[in-house]
């Protein structure tokens, strides 16, 4: 095969390869818009692995308007947890966002150990903010019900993509930026 179609052949084929390498989105968000992959990065404390998480937007997302943009989280836990330890860490992650008045605290931790299950490594857990502004969760593919809150699902997404998180080389790594 002469030089010129080589060229040519691999022209073509680069378009076939890139879709073929994208990484699939989970199950659980077939039925939502067409979403992709942003980002991607691992929570490790001291050292030791927690979780790996995704993060998953629709067209047109941009990172500075992650609040108002329907997307989907999904995590990947290295290690076993409670759920109502799950709840819990929540519920401090989304205090450092500002001020959070005790009864509504207490409701969306008390939502939060209602839907969570414990998990042990290789679960997963997917929230999806849906285009109401609710949140939806998913355990391993399976519906566990939903928070019907728009506070809420700001407050929750803002865990890892609000610029108060704990956590901001993660934050970076899942709107795909280097961190």
């Amino acid at each position: 095969m002469d030089h010129a179609r080589r060229a040519l052949l691999a022209a073509a084929l680069v378009p076939a390869y890139a879709a073929a390498g994208r990484t699939p989105a989970p199950p659980e968000l077939a039925a939502y818009a067409p979403l992709a992959l942003q980002g991607e990065g691992r929570l490790r404390v001291l050292g030791f692995a927690v979780y790996d998480a995704r993060l998953w937007v629709g067209e047109g997302f941009t990172p500075e308007r992650w609040a108002d943009a329907p997307l989907a989280l999904e995590i990947r836990y290295a290690r076993a947890f409670e759920g109502s330890d799950i709840a819990a860490r929540s519920l401090d992650e989304m205090r450092r966002q500002g001020e959070l008045p005790e009864p509504q605290a207490q409701r969306w931790r008390q939502a939060m150990a209602a839907l969570f299950p414990d998990v042990k490594p290789g679960d997963r857990l997917v929230g999806v903010r849906r285009t109401d502004g609710g949140t939806r969760f998913y355990a391993n593919g399976r519906r566990l019900g939903e928070v019907d809150d728009t506070e809420f699902g700001r407050r929750f997404f803002g865990i890892w993509l609000a610029p108060q998180t704990s956590q901001p080389t993660l934050r970076a790594r899942l709107f795909g930026q280097t961190a």
